[in-house]
């Protein structure tokens, strides 16, 4: 598929999903939700072991552009919003872990997109805002992810404020796994996705798959996920091939890819 907003491209067995959109701010109109949804899914069936999400132009996300709403009846505008959780909901299907390298500005829901990634790094410039709290639309879906990823007191300090937090603030609060300087930003994205995607492509996409399966339950019924998914894992050709690499001192030879629908 030819894509109007993002660009695509893959280095081995990492590919890098770019928000192209810069003269809208890479806002997350119908059009390029739509485009993106599709992308992760066709990515998702790839043989790429790990994405990067990026975006060119001076902001990451600008968020939901605001001529989608304005104007809009209830059923527009509970399907723009079922359009974007659809695309969260598809990030976090994919079995390949996820990256955000975010450059610069992520706001709203592209704060939410943030969020709903696996890992994040941005640069020590970028900064991260829920910023309808002082405006006339609260930020109800973007701190559904934010809240996750960083607890509820910071997650509502955010939303109910409105103001932005820098780079380093995002880290230390958890929205993020860290900061780097601006020109360590490749480097470091690069560095992680790579770590974070290697060994068994088929463990690590029932590993995450299980991750958010278990991960907002009781800790009684997340046990109970975890471990009939961890038994049925061990009985794979991959783990069977890890252990048994481990016990002969060589190195493990992983072939199963994950199965993705």
């Amino acid at each position: 598929m030819n894509y109007l907003y993002l660009l695509i491209a893959t280095n081995g067995l990492i590919t890098t999903i770019t928000l192209n959109h810069p003269a809208k701010r890479n806002a997350l109109a119908m059009p390029v939700m739509l485009e993106l949804t599709h992308a992760l899914r066709a990515v998702a069936q790839s043989e790429a072991n790990g994405v990067i999400l990026a975006a060119n132009g001076p902001v990451f996300s600008a968020g939901h552009n605001f001529g989608d709403m304005a104007g809009a009846s209830l059923y527009e505008a509970q399907k723009l919003f079922a359009v974007c959780t659809e695309m969260m909901n598809a990030l976090q299907a994919m079995p390949q872990p996820v990256i955000a390298k975010v450059h610069a500005l992520a706001t709203a829901a592209g704060c939410q997109l943030v969020a709903t990634c696996d890992l994040a790094i941005a640069a020590d410039t970028a900064s991260f805002a829920i910023p309808g709290g002082k405006a006339g639309l609260f930020c109800h879906t973007p701190l559904v992810a934010v809240a996750r990823a960083m607890g509820r007191k910071r997650a509502l300090e955010m939303a109910l404020t409105g103001d932005p937090i820098d780079a380093a603030t995002a880290a230390e609060w958890g929205l993020i796994n860290r900061a780097v300087p601006a020109d360590q930003l490749d480097a470091a994205v690069l560095d992680l996705i790579t770590r974070a995607s290697r060994g068994s492509a088929l463990s690590k996409g029932l590993g995450k798959q299980g991750f958010y399966q278990q991960v907002d339950l009781p800790q009684k019924e997340a046990y109970l996920v975890a471990a009939d998914i961890m038994a049925s894992a061990a009985m794979t050709p991959d783990a069977q091939e890890g252990f048994n690499a481990f016990l002969e001192k060589r190195h493990a030879y992983y072939t199963q890819r994950p199965l993705f629908t």
